[in-house]
């Protein structure tokens, strides 16, 4: 049996397993109850009543954190060559077309997202074996594929990400660091719970939030009422 250490031990007196709380209490004791000596990731794990199997109860969608996630977001612009000082301007990592399209057939993939044009998916539709496993492949629903690079750029850069429900029908998502202040930890979690709020799909029938927990890296997951996110 591993050893439990000290701060291990603080941080499981501060928290009581048998209690739901609210939003706002959950943003401040994650702070308290992370034991990590490096700045740790905040997540959200939300169990979803629906039925990812089925088209019509899919969650797909997109959201804007009002304090960003902390860490940065590397970022590819596969774009013609009229696109790349605006691509540029705005902030993206690396900027090309066939270069880069060639570096990830050879196994580059030190990006965190790809931003592409339509116009280009045509190149990019060959490179699903390596991007599709890694999360990188473009897609026009969480928009990275837009004939607007610049702005396309500049939101994840930002702090717009992506998510998707997976097959047990959970969304997990990182939603800032540790060292953010609780109302930012709040406000970014109240913004994408409540996007998820939103994007209920009609066919979903029974409690659509089962649960939702919040937690750091290698932290205890703290249980949240759902009725605390108010939309």
């Amino acid at each position: 049996m591993s050893k439990v250490t000290k701060n291990r031990k603080l941080a499981l007196g501060k928290l009581d397993n048998g209690k739901i709380y609210t939003l706002r209490e959950a943003s401040s004791l994650v702070k308290e109850i992370s034991t990590t000596k490096f700045d740790a990731s905040v997540d959200v794990d939300v169990r979803l009543g629906i039925d990812p199997r089925k088209a019509n109860q899919m969650v797909r969608g997109v959201v804007s954190l009002p304090h960003g996630t902390g860490k940065q977001t590397r970022v590819l612009a596969l774009c013609t060559p009229d696109k790349e000082a605006e691509a540029q301007a705005a902030g993206a990592d690396y900027v090309g077309l066939d270069e880069y399209i060639d570096k990830i057939k050879g196994g580059w993939t030190d990006i965190d997202i790809i931003i592409t044009m339509p116009s280009i998916m045509g190149k990019i539709g060959a490179l699903g074996r390596i991007l599709g496993p890694r999360g990188l492949m473009p897609n026009p629903k969480s928009g990275t594929v837009t004939n607007d690079i610049g702005q396309a750029v500049k939101e994840v850069k930002q702090g717009k990400i992506d998510f998707k429900v997976d097959k047990a029908g959970i969304v997990h998502t990182s939603i800032g660091k540790v060292s953010f202040q609780p109302e930012q930890i709040f406000d970014n979690a109240k913004e994408f719970i409540s996007t998820l709020i939103k994007l209920k799909p009609s066919a979903a029938k029974g409690t659509y939030m089962k649960s939702i927990y919040l937690s750091s890296t290698m932290s205890l997951g703290i249980k949240i009422d759902p009725k605390s996110v108010e939309v």
